[in-house]
């Protein structure tokens, strides 16, 4: 008998030191319950890429109607709001209502943000089909176009940049004009530097990259152009051969969905991050407020406008774009942002469990985190991250969009 219990003891003592050396062996999984650990994400801060301008969305007062005192809050503010921090405006055709976008332009640039402006038609008699629809600028106008821009630059309090068409490749039913790209770099050649406001263009419907290049290749176009801008309408976000900042200046994803469904949120979250990644230095939604929009018609944050926030609260304008290993894992995907000691890194996970996400940074110290996290039921919520070291982990939601702002 006691033989008997000495084997059995021998037998279990053998399977626990198996046990254990095979523990060791393998991948530990530091979150209970997290079947998945993700490849993890290489930051380099001393490597930088593109400055980033900010993140945004329109307020085209005639066909929307102005957003409320309480609404401007709400959209720009980056405590209590989303932080949005570029307003988009049309310059109307109307020289009376120039003004009309002021107080939500001073809205804006109260929090650390600015605004830009695009022109959908100019007045008709500029233009050669005498229209405001269609047609493009007469040459003998090229002047007057140029003041009326200017005129309006300075009754809105002054912008960062001005478009003078958009969406010129595509023909439409409504307020616009079509024009070649060499049309609209033969204007900006002539008259870029009279616009009140630097030059973003040419801001074509699809992104067009042939489109783009054919305005560049005029010289004196391309001299006077601050910004390649552009919407992304059937396109998706790709690196430009350019030496300027490009803007993503308009885009929504389904008109159909309200902005508080989250799967559409989640595919706003995803193009978000493709546009940092390839190269650009900002996005701007459609309508600030709309059913579809970050703010619904009753003026409330929306599940798109968290998402909006999870990058414009903390990556604020002026912040440099470091590298990052994008896509670790399947689903997941990954940006990283500094500005001086601090870094910023935005995580999304699209898959339907949770995942454990691995970092390593270097070329910049970093003893901890606070953590926002958007997901179907959370909105912003937050906690402490600390750290040791410049390797740490955390855990993605199934679902969801995490951020870290360094301390």
């Amino acid at each position: 008998m006691n033989r008997i219990l000495l084997s059995l003891a021998i037998v279990i003592v053998l399977f626990g030191c198996s046990k254990e050396k095979n523990n060791d062996n393998s991948q530990p999984n530091p979150t209970p319950g997290i079947d998945t650990v993700a490849t993890a994400v290489i930051i380099n801060a001393n490597t930088t890429q593109q400055t980033i301008s900010g993140f945004g969305g329109a307020d085209i007062i005639d066909w929307t109607g102005d957003l409320t005192s309480d609404q401007r809050v709400t959209a720009v503010s980056p405590t209590s709001g989303i932080g949005l921090s570029i307003v988009r405006v049309r310059v109307p055709v109307d020289s009376s209502e120039f003004s009309q976008a002021k107080a939500t332009i001073d809205a804006c640039k109260s929090y650390g943000g600015f605004a830009i402006a695009s022109v959908w038609n100019a007045p008709a008699y500029m233009k050669t089909n005498d229209s405001t629809i269609g047609g493009t600028i007469k040459p003998t106008s090229y002047a007057d176009f140029a003041a009326h821009m200017k005129a309006f630059n300075t009754a809105s309090g002054g912008l960062v940049a001005i478009s003078p068409t958009n969406e010129p490749n595509i023909s439409v039913t409504y307020e616009s004009m079509q024009m070649a790209a060499s049309q609209v770099a033969d204007f900006v050649a002539a008259e870029g530097d009279s616009c009140g406001a630097p030059i973003m263009a040419p801001e074509p419907f699809n992104m067009d990259e042939n489109y783009i290049n054919t305005y560049l290749g005029n010289a004196a176009a391309n001299s006077k152009t601050a910004f390649i801008a552009g919407h992304i309408y059937g396109a998706t976000p790709y690196q430009l051969s350019v030496d300027k900042p490009v803007w993503m200046t308009e885009h929504y994803t389904n008109s159909n969905i309200s902005g508080d469904d989250w799967p559409n949120a989640m595919t706003a979250a995803k193009e978000i991050n493709d546009c940092m990644s390839a190269g650009w230095s900002a996005y701007v939604w459609w309508y600030i407020r709309r059913s579809y929009g970050p703010i619904s018609e009753s003026g409330n944050i929306q599940k798109l406008g968290y998402v909006m926030a999870q990058y414009a609260r903390y990556v604020r304008p002026g912040y440099t774009k470091i590298s990052c290993t994008a896509n670790p894992s399947n689903g997941i995907y990954v940006t990283a942002y500094k500005s001086g000691s601090k870094i910023v890194i935005v995580a999304i996970n699209q898959n339907s469990s949770d995942v454990y996400l691995p970092f390593n940074v270097s070329g910049v110290s970093v003893s901890g985190f606070t953590r926002y996290k958007t997901t179907s039921t959370l909105n912003l919520a937050f906690d402490n991250v600390s750290i040791s070291g410049s390797a740490f982990g955390i855990t993605l939601p199934e679902m969801s969009i995490t951020t870290l702002m360094s301390d």
